[in-house]
């Protein structure tokens, strides 16, 4: 039975005998690439190899091997023209297609949250722990710069459909009996938008593939996808101005812009295989990221090489950069705030020990997210 508490919203009692062997359900939003919330999901098998997985929408050329191996259910959003590329223009049908999900026969579900996944009807038997990258961002706080840069159609769209969706949002929340936060910025943002408590997990990165390097180049490094909310354009611009060596990797809709405005001390790379990756990130002078992350996976991975992180001082960087030991921040995504934070990086590299660095990169070792997501389980 599920007590009410007001504080931590529903608390659940499990049956010991019925959790001995569970049956156990992942439901994420979308499979189309392999990224942070799909290493989670793969991670999670890891815990629970017996896991079926539930999504909107499979690509299984896009995923790794350890998710293509299990058993995957789509909901009637895979099925529809172009749903592979286009998804996020069915967002409007994803909440009805999540209640279409039979989870009737899991113990356990898990949802992986950030696009439409937590919604799905679970039985009273049944628990929900929802691990969340973050509640819909294009709902919520990021919302008009995401309808800034619609279409004039979509703009006109939005309005009444993202009013219906943050209702459904708030209500489907209401259906977890326990929630994680990737990180206390993702804690934040659910304590305001579905007034629900909920526990910081840090996703799991694997930091032992990261290793030092004793050669380290001039270059600053900056990864990640070239689109608005990232804001690329502070990097290409503040490092312009300032002159020094800047290695730009990534694609997106802001490309052909930042190559027009940068510098020739910009080089731009659209991707770097992993080997190449692993060098770029030790090779690096330090590692900027000057976006508003969730969390954000390239700076610890920064980090586990042995490099210090210049970060904007907002987001999931407040979990990972401790300042004077392993970074600095600054505190507006503006040019003359990051080139005063370069600068101040300069004179942080004359102390800075990479081994500080590898130490705090540490504690995101996906072995650390086993143990909090099972104990998180266990404890309900």
């Amino acid at each position: 039975m599920n007590a009410i508490s007001p504080q931590r919203g529903p608390v659940y009692h499990a049956s010991p005998s019925r959790f001995s062997e569970p049956r156990v359900a992942l439901v994420h939003y979308w499979f189309v690439s392999m990224r942070g919330g799909e290493r989670v999901v793969e991670r999670l098998l890891g815990l629970y190899p017996q896991a079926d997985i539930f999504t909107h929408v499979y690509n299984p050329d896009l995923v790794s091997a350890t998710i293509s191996k299990a058993k995957v259910t789509t909901s009637f959003i895979n099925r529809l023209p172009g749903s592979r590329r286009f998804y996020q223009y069915y967002l409007p049908l994803m909440p009805m297609a999540l209640e279409q999900l039979d989870l009737s026969e899991y113990d356990l579900v898990i949802s992986s949250e950030s696009g439409p996944a937590k919604g799905v009807i679970t039985t009273p038997d049944s628990l929900h722990v929802c691990y969340c990258h973050s509640p819909m961002r294009y709902l919520w706080d990021h919302y008009h710069q995401y309808r800034n840069a619609a279409n004039p159609l979509s703009r006109l769209a939005m309005p009444p459909i993202y009013h219906w969706l943050r209702q459904w949002d708030v209500s489907s929340s209401a259906r977890i009996d326990r929630l994680a936060a990737n990180s206390e910025f993702v804690r934040r943002r659910i304590a305001k938008v579905w007034r629900r408590d909920a526990e910081v997990i840090h996703p799991p990165v694997e930091t032992s593939l990261f290793t030092p390097s004793n050669e380290i180049d001039d270059y600053y490094l900056w990864v990640g996808a070239m689109v608005p909310y990232k804001r690329p354009d502070v990097a290409v611009d503040a490092f312009t101005a300032n002159g020094r060596p800047l290695l730009m990797v990534g694609q997106g809709s802001m490309l052909r812009q930042l190559k027009a405005r940068a510098g020739p001390n910009i080089r731009f790379v659209d991707r770097l295989d992993f080997n190449a990756l692993r060098r770029a990130y030790a090779r690096a002078r330090a590692f900027v990221i000057t976006a508003e992350e969730d969390f954000g996976i390239a700076p610890v991975e920064a980090m586990a090489s042995g490099r210090p992180v210049v970060a904007y001082g907002r987001g999931g960087a407040l979990d990972t950069v401790v300042p004077d030991r392993t970074g600095v921040f600054f505190d507006r995504q503006e040019i003359e705030y990051l080139i005063a934070a370069v600068e101040e990086m300069e004179l942080f590299l004359r102390h800075f020990d990479p081994r500080h660095a590898v130490a705090e990169a540490s504690r995101f070792a996906p072995e650390f997210f086993d143990q909090r997501i099972s104990r998180l389980i266990a404890d309900i």
